[in-house]
């Protein structure tokens, strides 16, 4: 098993919205991926809490595969790609680690 795990730093008002209504609609985009990719064995979403230390990160992403081959479907996927578009659009920042377990 693959775990992926990603942090996003968004931006205060990034495409007309808070950093919240941002941080909540990729959290709704990128859930609903498990949907339409099946390769995807768990996914959740995280969103930092209120009133935290500036310098954390606002969102986590944490996905299972069964390998890497499925994380490269995942990746390259259309319905991820209209995801990573739009995350890029409100992002400040990114970090990512990948772990077999």
């Amino acid at each position: 098993m693959l775990k992926h795990i990603v942090l996003f730093k968004l931006a205060n008002e990034a495409e007309g919205n808070t950093k919240i209504e941002n941080a909540l609609i990729i959290k709704q985009r990128l859930e609903a991926l498990s949907e339409v990719i099946p390769e995807i064995v768990d996914i959740k979403v995280r969103i930092n809490a209120d009133n935290m230390p500036e310098d954390n990160y606002d969102i986590m992403l944490d996905c299972e595969f069964e390998n890497v081959c499925d994380l490269q479907i995942y990746a390259t996927h259309p319905a991820h790609l209209q995801v990573v578009e739009f995350i890029g659009k409100v992002r400040t920042a990114r970090a990512a680690i990948d772990l077999d377990f």
